[in-house]
């Protein structure tokens, strides 16, 4: 294991990425059926939801440590790209092999996204990546838990996650999908991210129009968040929470690659959080860190100074 916790004591967020990946992005220029393109750059580095989110937060200021798994040559490559990025990380180191991610994008924008699902994980290997959550908790404000488990992770992990934070007095925001998402509503994060497809996988039913999109706000949230911030991608988000309904409107971009985008929302949202903003401002700030991201070639992420440009353009609206 490596840490560098030792030194935080006040408002540390940390984010739990139990399946993380090393990133390999490919840039061409430009991505058809049935014929050849060409290879323009490439790049590999540390990747996973938490892992992202910590990125972003520690670009911003903020204090983070991310917690993550990581096993054989992959694992050895992520733990070397995360060290080359300054902040603070702790690793349980499993047998089996980190994955490896796969996006290709081009000029124009179109991207695509190959996800290996991951290894399996022995049951002391579970166990030991929530005893380190659990170790680090008296020292944070927020826990992130972010993105899929390998197969054969209970379903239930991340339910006892959040349990083991709230027993701690620690906040949750839960960013993920499918089975981990449905069993983790019942512990009752204190927000979820999800995007428009991961809504609709949930709910079992399409969402094309601003008013589908306020139901299944609805409809999430009585499945027990606190709070729920839909991510709509150029559209910006939709979120309902203790403090009202919001629709949060982002400036038109060109956007380069939309991979993390939803990262840095969730990011930038818990860091404005942290801070003591409003719901609605952290809901601004989120939405312009995606945009932000969005707008960047290949998986990259924004500065502070580029996402407040695009925070002053977001537009805030409350929901009657």
């Amino acid at each position: 294991m490596r840490g560098a916790a030792q030194g935080y004591h006040v408002s540390l967020i940390l984010t739990l990425t139990i399946n993380p990946a090393v990133d390999r992005t490919v840039t061409v220029d430009k991505l058809v059926f049935e014929d050849r393109a060409y290879i323009l750059g490439r790049a590999e580095a540390a990747g996973g939801r938490g892992v992202n989110a910590s990125q972003v937060i520690h670009a911003f200021g903020g204090k983070t440590l991310a917690l993550l798994t990581s096993g054989g040559a992959a694992g050895k490559r992520m733990e070397a790209s995360l060290a080359g990025m300054a902040f603070p990380f702790e690793a349980v180191h499993v047998g089996a092999e980190s994955r490896i991610n796969l996006t290709i994008s081009d000029k124009q924008g179109l991207t695509v996204k190959l996800n290996e699902v991951g290894a399996p994980l022995e049951a002391a290997e579970i166990q030991a990546i929530g005893k380190l959550a659990e170790a680090q908790l008296d020292k944070a404000s927020w826990l992130m838990i972010c993105g899929s488990m390998q197969p054969g992770v209970p379903p239930h992990f991340y339910c006892e996650l959040i349990q083991l934070a709230q027993k701690q007095g620690v906040k949750t925001l839960l960013d993920t999908d499918g089975e981990a998402l449905q069993h983790a509503l019942e512990a009752k994060p204190s927000v979820i991210t999800p995007n428009q497809a991961e809504a609709e996988r949930l709910l079992g039913r399409a969402l094309l129009t601003r008013n589908q999109f306020l139901e299944a706000l609805t409809r999430i949230h009585a499945m027990g968040p606190e709070s729920v911030i839909l991510s709509l991608g150029s559209r910006g988000a939709m979120a309902v929470s203790p403090e009202g309904v919001f629709e949060a409107l982002p400036p038109r971009i060109e956007s380069l690659c939309p991979i993390g985008a939803g990262d840095a929302l969730a990011a930038a949202f818990i860091w404005s959080m942290d801070k003591g903003r409003s719901f609605a401002d952290s809901l601004r700030w989120g939405v312009a860190a995606g945009t932000a991201t969005a707008a960047l070639p290949g998986i990259q992420f924004p500065t502070l100074t580029q996402t407040r440009a695009i925070y002053k353009q977001v537009e805030i609206r409350t929901v009657q």
